[in-house]
């Protein structure tokens, strides 16, 4: 049985006999290393290369609807601009500080997993980053619910009381499409944040092996920059347009 260190409790080391006969050519493996993988780097390796071809996807994905975002800015340019003012800009801006703030509680988390912290500084980390998540989103429930009584969601009850209400309507359509969208990835980013600060609080985590932190961690800052993109978009470039 290894010996503990600090917070980190002691794991039992799998042995697998090597391949001569000997007992001297034993091989160590880590309990968490998969059978399909010969060291826990390639395993962390593939892990990472995993998550980024999933978030390339995601890009392409969200691609798609900046592009539709920009097509239709650019054919009715006073539409988008009228309708980006209802838009409260002091909330769109708390919650652009909020996402910041959570992707440096999020490196930390990851950094206390690398280098092996207690695990009450690596559930700390990991329960505040969920907590901002939790206020980024009951701020976005907040602006839904004035979009609701202001009666512009689209659909056959919008209303708009302004000089360009198709406009105003296709601006809603994207601004609900592009806004959900990316409040649906924080719920699923908060739900594997929460299985994180689990495994985190069972001592899962340790210099050896934190690639599910790791992991999280990119799936996380992801999120948080696909806001950074639809702050600007949404809430200010209609704030400095005076086109015709």
């Amino acid at each position: 049985m290894a010996s503990t260190d600090g917070n980190i409790h002691a794991r039992p080391i799998a042995i697998q006999p090597g391949r001569a006969a000997g007992a001297h050519e034993e091989v160590l493996h880590h309990p968490y290393l998969q059978h399909h993988f010969d060291s826990m780097e390639q395993q962390a390796e593939a892990s990472t290369l995993g998550m980024w071809v999933f978030l390339v996807t995601e890009i392409m994905f969200f691609g798609g609807l900046f592009m539709a975002y920009l097509v239709y800015r650019w054919m009715s340019p006073a539409g988008f601009q009228e309708a980006s003012h209802h838009l409260n800009i002091y909330w769109g801006t708390a919650n652009t500080a909020i996402l910041i703030i959570s992707s440096l509680t999020m490196a930390l988390a990851v950094r206390a997993a690398q280098t092996g912290m207690p695990r009450g500084t690596q559930v700390t980390f990991l329960g505040v980053t969920i907590v901002l998540g939790l206020a980024f989103l009951g701020i976005k429930a907040i602006e839904y619910t004035d979009k609701f009584k202001d009666q512009i969601v689209p659909g056959p009850y919008f209303r708009w009381e302004g000089s360009h209400a198709k406009a105003a309507e296709q601006f809603y359509s994207l601004y609900f499409a592009m806004t959900g969208l990316h409040a649906l990835h924080m719920i699923i980013g908060v739900g594997i944040m929460s299985v994180i600060m689990v495994m985190a609080w069972r001592n899962t985590f340790d210099e050896d092996y934190y690639t599910p932190v790791e992991v999280a961690g990119l799936y996380w800052h992801f999120v948080d920059i696909v806001w950074i993109f639809l702050f600007p978009l949404l809430y200010l470039i209609g704030r400095h347009y005076h086109g015709g």
